[in-house]
């Protein structure tokens, strides 16, 4: 292999490697073929975790690897081009990425913001967007998906609420409790491969209580029966926030998205809105949860058997469909809030290129696993 053109793939990859995914689990591993072609092994977790339902949040954080990938490569002069294999596995996406130089190829303006984009899960700055702002951020998605904004005071109120009703919902859910557990990298600012208890968006206190109950689906019961368990997290990292930013947004789609091509299309615009929300100076903290409960109610799919938590989720999907609309709700693939004010200063990092890489003969033997137990979750998207 080359050394110029080994040295420029490596580089590549090390920037993609900053895309978002579901909790930081970073569900792909690369396989470098030669200095023009990388194959991206990707997995989901819907055997393990109740917010991949159909591996398809999983397929989003894959569409935004690869959008990140494309990014990174115009950087460098060289283009890129993605094909995902027919005959992969079910739950294992694969791709061939073929990358050639390109002297007519100018340099994306949104790579400067690849590493630096991230999750900024506490109260933002409630000045309204400017029309420049909106502009930028619907002209990274256009022509094939547009932006539908809720931005006044009553508005961000009733999202506000919704993120709360849904916040109850992933509070009180044993099914989710089990993903909970895992994901969180305790006394910690920054995590290679989860998400540190610093970047939760609440204060000292409740993270000490909310370590402590989550160290049993005993305490988790206890507490939400007998002390208002779900209050202080609810507030602190769903209703404040909820009314403290410029905007609420949500991001939606031509049609409903069904197959995987689709979902990694929404990743891939996803992240170009993410980016470009950076790139303005802004903030963004994601809000997939509603997204994804919405759709076990349309499809009548099974996601607990807690009768009190699906009463729960129904009444909330109901209120996410009275105020964004039933089909809007339906062709939302990206929804959460932006606005203005200093950037997270805890945040997930990454795992280093030399974990994430994997021979062929690996690939073909072992299924590329998550560092903590193979679970992700798209509830909220982590930088």
């Amino acid at each position: 292999m080359p050394l110029e053109s080994q040295d420029i793939l490596r580089a590549i990859l090390d920037l993609a490697r900053w895309a978002p995914s579901g909790d930081n689990t970073q569900p792909w591993r690369f396989e470098v073929v030669n200095e023009r072609h990388v194959v991206v092994h990707g997995f989901d977790t819907r055997e393990h975790c109740v917010y991949d339902l159909d591996g398809h949040a999983s397929e989003q954080s894959l569409g935004a690897l690869l959008e990140t990938m494309a990014i990174a490569a115009s950087v460098r002069g060289w283009s890129m081009r993605s094909t995902r294999r027919g005959d992969a596995p079910l739950g294992r996406p694969t791709f061939d990425v073929h990358f050639k130089p390109d002297p007519r190829l100018k340099a994306d303006p949104l790579a400067a913001s690849i590493e630096s984009r991230s999750v900024q899960r506490r109260a933002m700055s409630a000045r309204r967007l400017t029309a420049q702002e909106k502009q930028a951020l619907e002209a990274a998605v256009a022509p094939h998906y547009r932006v539908v904004w809720r931005e006044d005071f009553t508005q961000r109120l009733d999202m506000a609420r919704l993120l709360s009703a849904f916040a109850k919902v992933r509070l009180t859910m044993r099914e989710a409790y089990l993903v909970h557990r895992e994901i969180i990298e305790w006394n910690a600012r920054f995590s290679v491969d989860k998400v540190p208890d610093h970047a939760l968006g609440a204060d000292r206190m409740t993270v000490k209580m909310m370590r402590f109950v989550l160290g049993s689906w005993g305490r988790v019961r206890f507490f939400n029966r007998w002390l208002a368990g779900t209050v202080a997290p609810r507030l602190q990292m769903d209703l404040i926030p909820g009314l403290a930013c410029g905007a609420h947004f949500a991001l939606v789609a031509p049609r409903e998205p069904h197959t995987v091509d689709e979902f990694v299309a929404a990743g891939r615009a996803m992240q170009r809105f993410w980016l470009a929300v950076t790139r303005q100076g802004l903030n963004l903290q994601p809000a997939m949860t509603p997204l994804i409960f919405a759709r076990y109610l349309r499809e009548g799919r099974s996601f607990t058997a807690q009768a009190d938590v699906h009463a729960n989720a129904v009444h909330a999907v109901e209120r996410l469909q009275a105020l964004l609309g039933v089909q809007e709700v339906q062709r939302c693939v990206f929804m959460g809030r932006v606005g203005a004010g200093p950037a997270a200063q805890s945040r997930s990092i990454r795992q280093p290129l030399q974990q994430l890489e994997v021979s062929g003969a690996a690939t073909r033997t072992n299924h590329p696993m998550s560092p903590h137990g193979n679970l992700q979750s798209m509830s909220k998207v982590v930088g």
